[in-house]
């Protein structure tokens, strides 16, 4: 069964993602585009607009042509737009990176996506210089400045930047990294077309949702905090206002002192919002809706948290791979466990994983999508861009879903072999290939295991072939990969169960 959108048609124009999201910047003065939510500083839309101008003249001048890529490894700051849109001015590509990522995680995304430059700051410079010398890139920025680094001032020139001819349905702007369905990670290519397309989605249904202030606090690396905050905050003339990690007290504050209407947010911090007793401490009279997205927010405790603020909570579903979005909640409806029908001009289907045939309403079945958001594929990887997107457009999400009878998707389970821990993905395919780099371990297994504040975390079925404890396998996986996919809990066993093509039987390991 074919679903389409309840919403009016969508017409996506022909132009850059900076053409649509700074195309009224400058006309908006001294109003503040981006305010760091720790220090004050201010950067305003006048001053945005210009310095994304010196900085796409400096990075010409540095060598970044069109087709290019640059590597943007920060918390989140009000420099991060500034890079982002001068390295799209030029047609180059961002890639964005974990700020958690250790070095051996780094190296891998700068080699695997070839990037020229990395912009960084001083506190991850460890990190960045040992990555961009085992990688080969060619120079290392440093935001707020360090010894024997250029900083982003010292790169900008006041000039005009070339004049670039950019396709925007063909050339890509956005180089995230995403595990997908299954596997390693692998660079999504999101083209202009994409981005300008989601904002414009994404933008309609949230017309009915006006915030002055956009609070930025999950991060400009991922997706969801790429689009649905950053740039769609600056495409409305909002205030973004930034913060370097999630902590709660300090949220609080930003939502208490600006006027965040509608406030982003993941489910951990849904259920702080619910639970934690600082939240009394704060005046949050001002806000009106809760958006949660990167992870499913159960039905309890989206009526946990109304209860207790009062304010409407609203879901988005989709994946990097669709630039984000392609369902979301009305701004002027609700329903607990439901995320809400279809984006304007996107198109779903359910399908039985086991005989590919379409389910209806009330049916469960592999949620695929299809429209103008749909990623380009996966860089340099045709197979699983194959497995992913289908000759007709469809982008098999490996989520399980169920839609009622007036189009609204509830997420019930997944195909796909992910661990999402407070939003994060982490690939059980990527801890395997690790821990079987362990001398004493012969085999292994990687698995999803609930838990009340991550939502899940990773635990790992091993098979030893030495003396080894748990200790020792958990302090073997931190040393070589960021906090969060971090095994949590280690069983020992005697076989792996597989398939006859020696494909892991998880689902026999969770039991």
């Amino acid at each position: 069964m074919l679903m389409t959108s309840p919403h009016p048609p969508l017409s996506i124009p022909a132009v850059t993602l900076g053409e649509l999201v700074l195309s009224g910047a400058a006309d908006r003065g001294d109003h503040p585009a981006l305010v760091c939510g720790l220090s004050g500083r201010v950067l305003s839309y006048a001053a945005l607009a210009d310095r994304v101008r010196r900085l796409a003249a400096g990075l010409h001048a540095l060598g970044l042509h069109k087709g290019d890529c640059l590597a943007i490894f920060c918390p989140n700051l009000p420099e991060y737009a500034i890079v982002f849109h001068a390295v799209a001015r030029l047609g180059a590509v961002n890639t964005t990176v974990n700020p958690l990522y250790t070095a051996e995680e780094l190296t891998f995304q700068l080699q695997d996506c070839r990037a020229s430059l990395l912009v960084t700051v001083s506190a991850f410079l460890d990190r960045a210089t040992e990555a961009a010398r085992a990688a080969g890139v060619r120079e290392v920025l440093v935001i707020d400045g360090a010894p024997g680094h250029r900083s982003l001032a010292d790169v900008e020139l006041d000039a005009e930047p070339p004049q670039v001819e950019i396709d925007p349905a063909r050339d890509v702007v956005a180089l995230p990294y995403s595990s997908g369905t299954t596997g390693l990670p692998k660079g999504v290519m999101l083209t202009h077309t994409n981005l300008v397309a989601n904002l414009l989605q994404v933008g309609a249904v949230e017309a009915g949702c006006p915030s002055e202030a956009y609070v930025g606090v999950l991060p400009f690396f991922h997706i969801y905090g790429m689009v649905v905050i950053m740039n769609l905050g600056l495409l409305r003339g909002a205030t973004v206002v930034t913060l370097p990690r999630f902590e709660l007290e300090p949220f609080l504050q930003i939502l208490q002192d600006w006027p965040v209407a509608l406030v982003h947010v993941v489910p951990p911090v849904v259920l702080a919002l619910a639970k934690h007793p600082a939240v009394d401490r704060y005046d949050l009279s001002g806000v009106r809706w809760l958006f949660s997205g990167a992870a499913p927010l159960g039905a309890e405790l989206t009526e946990a948290v109304h209860a207790r603020l009062g304010v409407t909570i609203r879901q988005g579903y989709g994946m990097t791979e669709a630039s984000p979005a392609t369902h979301l909640t009305p701004s002027d409806a609700a329903r607990p466990g439901w995320i809400g029908p279809l984006l304007p001009a996107t198109e779903c289907r359910l399908v039985d994983p086991e005989t590919g045939l379409d389910v209806g309403p009330g049916g469960r079945g592999e949620v695929w999508v299809r429209g103008p958001q749909v990623m380009q594929g996966y860089l340099n990887n045709p197979e699983a861009t194959a497995r992913t997107v289908d000759a007709d457009g469809w982008l098999h999400t490996g989520d399980i879903g169920e839609v009622d009878a007036d189009g609204w998707l509830a997420v019930v389970d997944r195909l796909k072999e992910l661990i999402k821990y407070k939003g994060y993905q982490v690939a059980p395919a990527e801890l395997e290939a690790l821990l079987l780099k362990h001398p004493a371990i012969a085999d292994a297994a990687v698995v999803p295991q609930p838990d009340d504040e991550a939502g899940e975390v990773p635990k790992a079925f091993v098979v030893r072939r030495g003396e080894l404890d748990e200790a020792a396998v958990m302090a073997f996986v931190a040393e070589h990969v960021a906090a969060y996919k971090r095994v949590r809990s280690v069983v020992f066993v005697d076989t792996i169960p597989k398939s006859a093509s020696g494909k892991i039987l998880r689902r026999l390991l969770r039991g």
